[in-house]
């Protein structure tokens, strides 16, 4: 059974997609290429903001905000609609940008440096990663596998009450703070977040092995970038923590 924490590439994804209909199949070349495609509309949307933020433009936090809450919706509309992927995903990929260049840009005006830091750092642990797993140096195993999807959940749950609170005014002590606490959950969370990779990296491998149509291709990218995109966040947050005790 195939299994991700990821809310793209979860298990019931390649069941509901006609193995049958016929043309091209999904591969791995073909993922990785749109992939790369999806980063770039990233980086170059995210460019726009972070110009804007470091301009003053009083706009830029509309066009954050917007990003943030548009790249919900897609995501929602491309999980949902898997054969759109070839459009949404772009689009998911350009919203996403908006709002991480905002956001970047308001780490970086506190701590500068920090965003190169945090772009390294998620990059190489990509890098890293795919290495390891296509040398077998770490297996996606169903036990593996259960205690990422257990310990992303929990995340989640905890993500959950907080915004909930927060709706309240009562803010959630120590985990989000710099103390020793929070940088350790922050620590937790990005190693969650990293090795949620590795399922995906499993799941993509299945999905092509089973000939999913090609248009899996842009979906399986996209739920590659949400895990991409959530680990440059939590990465962003932990060394924002750790710059903030200095």
């Amino acid at each position: 059974m195939m299994r991700t924490a990821n809310p793209a590439l979860n298990e019931k994804t390649f069941r509901t997609v006609d193995y049958t209909a016929s043309g091209e199949t999904m591969t791995l070349e073909g993922t990785v290429n749109r992939t790369a495609i999806l980063a770039l509309l990233v980086i170059l949307s995210a460019m726009w903001t972070w110009k804007m933020a470091f301009a003053n433009d009083p706009s830029v936090s509309a066009w954050t905000i917007g990003g943030a809450i548009a790249g919900f919706v897609i995501a929602l509309v491309t999980v949902f609609k898997k054969n759109w992927a070839a459009v949404t995903a772009p689009l998911y990929a350009l919203a996403e940008g908006l709002f991480l260049g905002g956001l970047s840009a308001i780490f970086e005006s506190m701590y500068p440096g920090i965003v190169i830091q945090a772009v390294s750092l998620t990059f190489g642990t990509l890098v890293c990663l795919l290495l390891a797993y296509r040398s077998g140096m770490i297996k996606a195993t169903e036990n593996f596998k259960l205690g990422i999807v257990a310990a992303t959940g929990a995340i989640g749950l905890i993500y959950l009450v907080t915004m909930g609170l927060g709706l309240f005014g009562i803010r959630m002590p120590f985990i989000h703070e710099s103390g020793i606490v929070g940088i350790g959950f922050s620590l937790f969370v990005v190693v969650i977040a990293a090795l949620n990779l590795v399922l995906d990296f499993d799941f993509i491998e299945n999905g092509a092995a089973q000939g999913a149509p090609k248009y899996m291709e842009w979906f399986a990218a996209f739920g590659l970038m949400v895990t991409l995109i959530w680990l440059y966040v939590e990465i962003l947050r932990l060394l924002s923590k750790l710059r903030s005790r200095n």
